[in-house]
């Protein structure tokens, strides 16, 4: 005669407690499984707009190497502008590689006057007066000492 070791068998109590312990289980993995799609997205929550002062802006330009012909670079000037903005008491230099050469900053933005941006990475977002955001790479920041 063979015996039935299932931990079902006959006893309704135990099977109750199997079918419970499943379904907690499922629970948990679909509560992993949310968090592991949602993750990213807790993430990339939009930081909180600050208001900076212009310190200074630059119309620079730069040689772009195009091609070599012999051994020889072809070149190209490319324009550029580098801003400072300081932001409470941090100094941060920023560069902007227009699209078009003839592209430039808006007029509002001199030495001086106050922007709106936001700060993600190793970018500095800057609020142009119609509201769109123009993204500039952070050379460099530094932390400027308080004045006595």
């Amino acid at each position: 005669m063979v015996e039935n070791r299932s931990p079902v068998s006959g006893n309704p109590a135990s099977a109750l407690r199997l079918y419970w312990l499943s379904m907690q289980y499922a629970n948990l993995r679909v509560g992993l499984l949310l968090f592991a799609v949602m993750l990213p997205h807790l993430h990339a929550v939009e930081k909180t707009r600050q208001t900076g002062k212009f310190v200074d802006i630059q119309k620079k330009s730069r040689d772009r190497v195009l091609y070599y012909l012999v051994n020889t670079p072809v070149t190209r000037e490319e324009p550029y502008y580098e801003i400072s903005v300081q932001v409470q008491n941090t100094l941060y230099v920023a560069e902007y590689t227009p699209l078009h050469a003839s592209e430039s900053l808006p007029q509002d933005w001199v030495a001086g006057a106050e922007v709106q941006l936001r700060i993600a990475g190793h970018r500095l977002f800057l609020v142009r007066p119609e509201g769109t955001e123009l993204a500039f790479g952070i050379v460099k920041h530094t932390v400027l000492k308080p004045a006595p």
